[in-house]
């Protein structure tokens, strides 16, 4: 199954959400209190995506709201030298903070981030923040689920959605759960199976799959009958992915891939997700079936798994396309 998408946009993709700062410790294999420096870089899920589809030659724009102080300005600044368009991107004037992670690599295997996220500006995006020519001027809509966590970015969320279905654009989420953003998984399943509902491609992790299942489908395990479910909305496309063991693909026209994986020396696992999911969108731009999109996604992933950072670690097209055909790739 090929997707279609409207010709003719300024923009090929805008990711809206979670956008912050990461501090990435320098040193490497070194719980926190030895830790003696750290690097900035764009952090959030969205933001990390934006940065991937900007490095593969995507043209890329950003809905967001940061705070009006350093942390705010280098955002926008790294994000304009990657050539992101940052015109849906606003200020804050409650006071509220820009979202700051920090990081710690113990090991390959075990990698730990705190988060400061009290009073985070990104989900003080509203709905007036949310412009609709902005919206119309792009062929995918792409969601980070974690903006669904608070009001107003809610519903600001879903003020984008109907834009998007209004002016013929894709709509894309990224399920980007993180349970300490929501006050209970009961919220949590409500709003993203609203938002589910009116999305044309949908990625996400077997976990992020069970919970969002939990008030309709407690207890399943079964990708299929995950991908099924929301076909019988306005689903195109799922990928439910395994992590190490790869993942798999479904179509609405019954099609049903398996996943590959690509080795990699593993520094840290953070934007893995990310990495894939921006690799998969510019598949599904260069019309590539769904598997050829996985198998993209998968070697992206590779890469950044093998660098020290997130954001910045994102291939660029040719990195991507030199990794997939030096290295082969296996069933998970």
């Amino acid at each position: 199954m090929k997707l279609e998408f409207a010709q003719n946009r300024p923009l090929d993709v805008i990711a809206l959400g979670r956008v912050g700062v990461d501090m990435y410790a320098n040193d490497l294999n070194c719980p926190m209190e030895e830790i003696k420096s750290f690097s900035k870089y764009i952090g959030g899920s969205p933001a990390n995506i934006a940065m991937g589809t900007a490095k593969l030659g995507l043209k890329t724009g950003f809905i967001g709201k940061i705070a009006p102080d350093g942390f705010g300005r280098y955002i926008i600044s790294h994000f304009q030298q990657q050539g992101i368009d940052t015109r849906g991107i606003v200020y804050d004037k409650t006071g509220a903070n820009t979202q700051i992670a920090v990081s710690e690599i113990l090991s390959p295997e075990k990698c730990n981030v705190i988060f400061y996220r009290d009073n985070a500006a990104d989900l003080n995006l509203s709905p007036s923040d949310v412009n609709e020519d902005y919206i119309a001027s792009a062929k995918i809509l792409m969601i980070s689920g974690t903006a669904l966590a608070g009001s107003p970015s809610r519903e600001a969320v879903f003020v984008a959605i109907e834009y998007a279905l209004k002016h013929n654009v894709r709509i894309m989420m990224d399920i980007d759960y993180r349970p300490f953003t929501w006050k209970s998984k009961e919220e949590m399943a409500v709003y993203y199976n609203l938002a589910c509902e009116k999305c044309d491609v949908i990625l996400g992790t077997r976990e992020e799959f069970d919970v969002i299942e939990g008030i309709v489908d407690p207890g399943n395990k079964d990708d299929q009958k995950s991908a099924d479910r929301l076909f019988g909305k306005s689903a195109k496309v799922i990928v439910v992915k395994h992590g190490k063991e790869g993942s798999y693909g479904f179509s609405a026209d019954g099609g049903r891939f398996e996943g590959v994986i690509y080795p990699a020396k593993v520094v840290n696992t953070f934007g893995a997700g990310d990495s894939y999911a921006a690799s998969f969108i510019s598949g599904l731009l260069d019309g590539c079936r769904v598997d050829e999109c996985m198998k993209r996604g998968a070697a992206a992933s590779s890469i950044v798994i093998s660098r020290n950072d997130c954001s910045d670690a994102m291939p660029t097209r040719a990195e991507r396309d030199e990794y997939m055909a030096s290295h082969e790739a296996v069933r998970g």
